[in-house]
C-alpha cells in the first residue's frame, strides 16, 4: 500500500482548518453537567457485579454506570486485590469494537495498575445506543444525529468516556493523581476527549487516533469509517455545512488544546483509515509541553508487539508503578 498521504515533512508543517466553534467549552460544559447530575440522580459510582474471572493476584469485575440520558453503560473494571492505593488506567476500544475485558488488561493489573474499560454505545459490547434521532443516517455511528451536536452519537460516547475517568478517579482504591488513558483508533480518539472533558488524566497515550480533523480526513480517506460522512453527503449535500459544524463538536484535535499533561500518540504512515494528517492535527495542537509522536513509516492501521511493549512500559513508568518480580 503506498502512502496516502502528505511526506513526512509536509507533515510536520501541516496546520489543520480551523473549525472549533465559539461555544465549544460552553457546549461540553453543559453536556458534562447534565450527565454528572443524572449519574448523581442514579447513585453516582459504579455498579459493581460478582467476581467474573479468577485470576491470580487480581479481582476482575463486570461494571455498570449511569451515563448521559440516564442510559446503563456497560464495562469492566480489573484491579490488584492489594489495598491500595493504585494508579488508574482508562482503556478505550476501536470502532464496532467492545470494551477490553479482564485478560485483555490483565498485565497491567497484575503489574499494580486498576484498569477501568467500557463499551461505546450500540458496539459490540452491551451497552445501549443512543436514543433514535428524527432524521436519517447512513450505517454506522459518525452519522447518527450529525443534524445537531446535541443528538449526534459522540456527544454520548464521549461525556461516557470522562465519566468513567471521573468514577475511576473517585474509588477509594485508587489514586486520583495517577490516572493515565490510552486506546487505539476510535479508542485513541476517545483517550485525547476523556482527557480534555475530565481534566483527570497525568497521562495520555493515543494510537493511530480516530475521530480527528474531520475536513480533512473525511475528504482524503478511501476506507470507512470516515465514508460514512462523505457517502451520507453524497446523497445529501445540502447537509454538508451543517454536518461539519456539528463534527467540530467532536473533532479531537479542537479537543486537544485543553489536554495538559504528558501525552504519546502513534502514527502509521500507510494508514488509510486514520490519515497520518489527522493524527498530526491532534498531535500539533496538545497542550501538552511534554509530548512525542511516534512515526511507524511503514504501517497502516496496526499496531506492532514493539510498540504494544513500549507502550505497557511507558504507562507503568508515567504511573510511578514498579514491575511485580
Amino acid at each position: 500500500m503506498p502512502n496516502i498521504d502528505l511526506t513526512l515533512d509536509q507533515l510536520w508543517s501541516y496546520t489543520p482548518t480551523e473549525t472549533e466553534p465559539p461555544d465549544f467549552d460552553q457546549f461540553w460544559s453543559k453536556t458534562l453537567d447534565e450527565a454528572r447530575s443524572e449519574a448523581s440522580s442514579a447513585g453516582g459510582g459504579l455498579e459493581i457485579d460478582e467476581p467474573y474471572i479468577p485470576l491470580a493476584g487480581v479481582q476482575a469485575n463486570k461494571i455498570w454506570m449511569t451515563g448521559l440520558g440516564n442510559a446503563r453503560v456497560s464495562g469492566w473494571y480489573v484491579r490488584p486485590q492489594a489495598g491500595g492505593p493504585f494508579p488508574g488506567l482508562a482503556h478505550f476500544h476501536g470502532y464496532a469494537g467492545r470494551g477490553a475485558r479482564p485478560l485483555d488488561v490483565y498485565a497491567l493489573a497484575a503489574q499494580g495498575v486498576a484498569v477501568i474499560s467500557i463499551d461505546c454505545r450500540g458496539q459490540g459490547g452491551d451497552s445501549p445506543d443512543i436514543p433514535a434521532v428524527d432524521a436519517g443516517h447512513h450505517p454506522g455511528w459518525l452519522t447518527r444525529g450529525l443534524g445537531d451536536p446535541a443528538t449526534h452519537y459522540y456527544r454520548y460516547v464521549f461525556s461516557d468516556a470522562a465519566l468513567a475517568v471521573e468514577a475511576l478517579a473517585a474509588r477509594d482504591e485508587v489514586d486520583a493523581s495517577r490516572i493515565a488513558v490510552m486506546g487505539m483508533s476510535q479508542g485513541g480518539g476517545l483517550a485525547l476527549a476523556a482527557a480534555a472533558l475530565s481534566r483527570k488524566a497525568s497521562f495520555v497515550w493515543s494510537d493511530m487516533p480516530f475521530l480527528s480533523d474531520f475536513p480533512r480526513a473525511v475528504e482524503i480517506t478511501p476506507r470507512s469509517p470516515y465514508t460514512e460522512v462523505s457517502t451520507y453527503l453524497k446523497r445529501r449535500p445540502e447537509l454538508a455545512e451543517t454536518a461539519f459544524r456539528t463534527l467540530a463538536y467532536i473533532d479531537v484535535a479542537n479537543h486537544a488544546r485543553r489536554i495538559s499533561c504528558p501525552a504519546k500518540l502513534s502514527v502509521g504512515l500507510w494508514d488509510d483509515i486514520c490519515p497520518p494528517s489527522s493524527a498530526f492535527a491532534a498531535y500539533g495542537r496538545l497542550g501538552s509541553t511534554d509530548k512525542e509522536l511516534i512515526i511507524l513509516p511503514y504501517h497502516g492501521h496496526e499496531l506492532t508487539y514493539e510498540l504494544d511493549e513500549r507502550r505497557f512500559s511507558e504507562v507503568l513508568a508515567r504511573l510511578e508503578v514498579k514491575p511485580a518480580l
